[in-house]
């Protein structure tokens, strides 16, 4: 155990307003999904609002009503791929052609934090945007490409 946990932020712009009845089937299956995240193994936190229900409502700056933000933080990337991958969230994420519109740049990625540590809004997207303007590395990156915590301080 390094200390450190891996942070994920996935973004995606929806193809109607989040209280559309384009959106009805996408909104319903939330809090059941939120639930299965919760009770994964290796979960620790997700981004949620005021409500304490997700994150439906954030939006990050400069950007318009359409784009939703998912930010959360695992103990390890097998614990995000496990959930991401190999539990009832691949239903639905099969689905999010339903809903939410093909993007062209990236619009995930992974970086580690210091255990305790949680991302706001604002670390979430300059994190994309370093994916995006410099490619993946060690502070961006993908499951295609995972790079391992940092070393503990002190080892």
């Amino acid at each position: 155990m390094t200390g450190f946990h891996l942070a994920q932020v996935n973004v995606g712009r929806i193809v109607a307003p989040i209280d559309s009845p384009e959106l009805a089937s996408f909104v319903e299956q939330l809090p059941a999904v939120n639930e299965l995240a919760e009770q994964s193994p290796g979960f620790v936190w997700r981004l949620v609002d005021d409500s304490g229900a997700d994150a439906t409502m954030l939006r990050p700056e400069d950007t318009d009503d359409l784009l939703l933000i998912n930010c959360s933080v695992w103990e390890s990337v097998e614990a995000l791929r496990a959930y991401v991958y190999r539990s009832d969230h691949l239903r639905v994420l099969s689905r999010r052609r339903e809903w939410f519109t093909r993007m062209t740049e990236p619009h995930a990625v992974l970086w580690w934090v210091p255990a305790g540590h949680r991302p706001t809004v604002g670390e979430a997207m300059e994190r994309l945007a370093l994916l995006r303007e410099r490619g993946e590395g060690p502070e961006a990156f993908t499951f295609r490409d995972p790079h391992p915590a940092p070393a503990s301080a002190g080892r």
